[in-house]
């Protein structure tokens, strides 16, 4: 290694002035407590495979004249946490300094179907930071958790949430991708693109998702239960999250930002990234060869606006954590 390289696994964070005291992670890690709390878990890779679908700006000059196209992708993907060693310092004018721990995110997803070179197109890749955050009072929270993270095409966002033993036997709420009139969630507006059986050029090819069906698309959700049919789940931590306020608590310290092509001018934008809402769910489990393991699945929804409507882009994933090196 050159004397002008860095070793980032050497990395660590400490306070230069105005020490927070330190004897609390002190006393934690000598009680055998994880400073990442509930994200602990995390640490290390996770690979596996899911379902993408979103709604995409069509060029409305184009004839015959249509706003969207319905993008369905099967995919790959690598998912790998390394933790922030030390303590995050965040200092306090109302309340008392706080420490944060957090871990570091690099999110790379392919479609299996539309190859690039003989290999599967590279359609996602997010790099960012998930960090645990003690409970405070101002504002007066319990203990959250938070994901920071950065899109390629322009986008950042902070979401914020909490960390939860989810309930057993693990279960998957319903979810969809129908428009629906900006701010009037229950105003929805259907179009034939998501009707499989109606053939339609603003749509992936038939060829090209070879392996999803019609419950696919109405509920993406149900591939998340059929990742956990052949396995004996022992136990779930939940992570809630969104760029608005939760309800109940926690109040939300997030948002979306996007480049100025996304939100377009006055008031019409081309696709403008407006909200994010996300569930990830880290079990242990056995398979049906009684082999023990660990699975992280999601279920993400970002509501993409443009031309009048919020229009649901809604990825899932099974992902098993990869045995350490």
């Amino acid at each position: 290694m050159s004397q002008n390289s860095l070793d980032f696994e050497d990395f660590e964070i400490e306070p230069v002035s105005g020490d927070i005291p330190q004897h609390k992670a002190a006393m934690a890690l000598a009680a055998g407590q994880d400073p990442l709390g509930p994200l602990g878990k995390l640490r290390g890779t996770f690979k596996g495979t899911g379902f993408n679908q979103i709604w995409r700006p069509f060029d409305i000059q184009i004839q015959p004249p249509q706003d969207r196209f319905l993008e369905l992708n099967e995919t790959q993907e690598v998912l790998q946490f390394v933790e922030i060693k030390g303590n995050i310092p965040n200092r306090g004018l109302l309340q008392n300094d706080i420490n944060l721990h957090g871990l570091t995110y690099l999110q790379r997803i392919n479609d299996v179907n539309v190859k690039t070179n003989g290999k599967p197109t590279g359609i996602h890749i997010e790099p960012g930071i998930w960090i645990s955050i003690p409970a405070t009072t101002n504002p007066q929270d319990p203990e959250t958790v938070a994901r920071l993270a950065n899109i390629p095409h322009g986008t950042s966002l902070v979401s914020q949430g909490i960390a939860t033993v989810a309930p057993l036997p693990l279960t998957f709420l319903s979810t969809d991708i129908t428009p629906f009139v900006i701010g009037q969630p229950t105003k929805l507006i259907h179009f034939p693109e998501t009707k499989l059986a109606t053939a339609t050029k603003f749509r992936t090819l038939p060829q090209d998702i070879p392996n999803v069906t019609q419950q696919m698309v109405d509920n993406p959700n149900v591939v998340l239960a059929a990742g956990i049919a052949d396995k004996t789940i022992k136990s779930v931590t939940q992570l809630k999250i969104s760029t608005v306020d939760l309800n109940p608590p926690p109040t939300s310290g997030g948002g979306t930002s996007n480049i100025a092509f996304l939100t377009g001018v006055a008031g019409k934008p081309n696709a403008d990234t407006a909200q994010m809402d996300a569930t990830f769910w880290i079990s242990d489990f056995v398979d049906a060869q009684g082999k023990p393991g660990q699975m992280l699945q999601y279920s993400q929804r970002v509501l993409l606006n443009f031309n009048g409507l919020s229009w649901p882009h809604v990825s899932v994933a099974n992902l098993v954590k990869l045995p350490e090196a």
